[in-house]
């Protein structure tokens, strides 16, 4: 029978067992989630199912790179300490050169077979989970790839090699000297860290977050009683403004503040004597966007209270 995601996510949910393995469960109980759930029990797949439920918002950001290709996963772990672990380490290293071998595609990667074991990344999370008795989670993973030129990294509050809490990966396109070309991308990375731009250039910005700043910006503009073509050019304007601070060409380079990242592209590629394209970028930061429960809220606010 036909098994749909939502299914799959479910039982996920409710079990913290793996992706494939939620999908078969499924399957040999005829779509049946408790008799589902029952066979994950007996298979020993659900033994971290009462941690499932708790939020991992720490945990590592991985990046692998090899040649002209790179990958980034983030693995939440419920706390800093567990991400201190030489094992927890290890698991976030192993997952993303995992990653490289797929192209950084999340789903692929969590059914590829996990280093030296026989079973999957997402059986092998399920593992980690029961030994070091933490909720644990692979978010996401991303990946890049040129045909030419390099693919520059940077890993802030790096605990180990390629292993930190912000990562950043950029594809720098070129066929100038690629250790030239690496160090521009390697600073060009470093400011992603610093300034979290939304895209590459004002083109690329998603439509969507631009088209509801052009909506705040016109009801604050319409709020002046100024003529409604005073007002579009208004519009234009503070547009104009959005897109220079989100788009990281048109950003003050951190390195150079009085010259924008495009400006520095520019004058490396004369440096160098050939063209230089920044082609794309990705930037994870570990837990950014994940919502806390509100029973985690209220123990935070416990703890902080003296738990009174």
């Amino acid at each position: 029978m036909s098994i749909s995601a939502t299914q799959v996510k479910e039982l996920r949910e409710k079990t913290g067992a793996g992706m494939m393995d939620c999908k078969k469960a499924l399957m040999e109980n005829d779509g049946d989630m408790e008799a589902a759930i029952d066979w994950l029990r007996t298979k020993g797949l659900a033994k971290a199912a009462k941690k499932a439920g708790r939020v991992a918002s720490e945990g590592l950001v991985g990046v692998a790179t090899e040649g002209t290709k790179a990958a980034i996963v983030e693995i939440n772990s419920e706390t800093d300490f567990v991400a201190r672990n030489e094992g927890f380490q290890k698991l976030v290293r192993d997952i993303a050169e995992t990653a490289l071998t797929v192209g950084g595609d999340r789903d692929a990667t969590a059914a590829a077979t996990y280093p030296g074991k026989s079973h999957s990344v997402e059986a092998e999370l399920s593992e980690q989970i029961a030994t070091i008795g933490e909720n644990m989670t692979f978010r996401r993973a991303a990946g890049l790839a040129v045909d030419a030129g390099v693919i520059s990294s940077y890993v802030h509050n790096a605990i180990a090699p390629g292993l930190g809490k912000i990562g950043v990966i950029v594809a720098m396109e070129s066929t100038g000297d690629a250790d030239a070309v690496n160090a521009l991308g390697r600073q060009i990375a470093m400011h992603v860290a610093a300034s979290n731009p939304l895209a590459v250039t004002p083109d690329e910005v998603d439509a969507d977050v631009a088209a509801r700043e052009r909506a705040v910006y016109s009801e604050q503009a319409r709020e002046s009683g100024k003529p409604e073509n005073i007002i579009e050019k208004m519009v234009e304007g503070r547009m104009r403004k959005f897109f220079e601070e989100v788009a990281l060409l048109k950003q003050p380079f951190v390195v150079d503040p009085d010259n924008t990242v495009e400006k520095a592209v520019e004058a490396a590629s004369k440096e160098i004597g050939a063209p230089i394209k920044v082609a794309g970028f990705v930037r994870f930061e570990v837990g950014e966007g994940v919502d806390k429960k509100d029973d985690d809220f209220a123990a935070e606010v416990q703890a902080m209270a003296g738990g009174n």
